[in-house]
């Protein structure tokens, strides 16, 4: 299983998660968030840093301005948590992979995302927050996955905290490809609290 480690803000933790061999780095550009990169970490700096895949995460963004963060950041894949049709993620994927994020909340019908597969490299799967884009810190049923019908590769997200350790290592699912944590592994919004990062990395990676 792979790790994706999100809400960077910091040079820092940037540079430690490349350290720990941290497999990728989500940078969020959505302003109303928190965790909003745009003005706390500068584009060069992103760029410049190897040995760790860059995600940028957008909601809802101009086509065009997400091309324009794509360069100037290095960013390898772009994650898309907002209302982003097919056509805005092939337009995307002709550059890089695409990261289709769906919310789930009690239930979850997976005919509605079968439009998605072609487009996009990996789905993402976060838990429903009502109108907000994710974010909330809190689980969903897992158990709502046995039902997936695609092979299509996906992020499992959603309030994983170091608690959750033990049954993320037991859930097995072929489709699962990576972990993605963030408010959890926290002293702050972006701040990210690295022993609890390097104690969960460690046994994932």
């Amino acid at each position: 299983m792979q790790l994706k480690v999100c809400g960077i803000t910091r040079k820092e933790d940037l540079e430690k998660l490349v350290e720990l061999g941290v497999h990728y780095a989500g940078f969020i550009f959505y302003e109303k968030s928190p965790r909003f990169v745009g003005n706390k970490l500068d584009a060069r700096t992103v760029r410049e840093t190897k040995g760790i895949l860059k995600v940028g995460v957008f909601v809802n963004a101009p086509l065009e301005q997400v091309k324009q963060l794509i360069s100037s950041y290095g960013l390898h894949l772009v994650q898309l948590h907002g209302d982003e049709d097919p056509a805005y993620c092939a337009a995307l994927q002709s550059l890089v992979p695409v990261i289709r994020a769906f919310r789930i909340g009690v239930e979850i019908d997976w005919a509605t995302l079968e439009e998605f597969v072609p487009v996009t490299n990996y789905f993402l799967f976060d838990t429903a927050a009502g109108k907000a884009y994710g974010g909330t810190g809190k689980l969903f049923n897992w158990d709502l996955l046995n039902t997936y019908p695609y092979d299509h590769p996906f992020f499992l997200s959603g309030g994983i905290g170091p608690e959750q350790l033990d049954d993320l290592l037991a859930f097995e699912h072929p489709a699962l490809f990576a972990a993605d944590v963030n408010s959890k592994f926290e002293t702050a919004p972006g701040v990210k609290d690295m022993v609890k990062v390097q104690q969960f990395s460690t046994r994932i990676l």
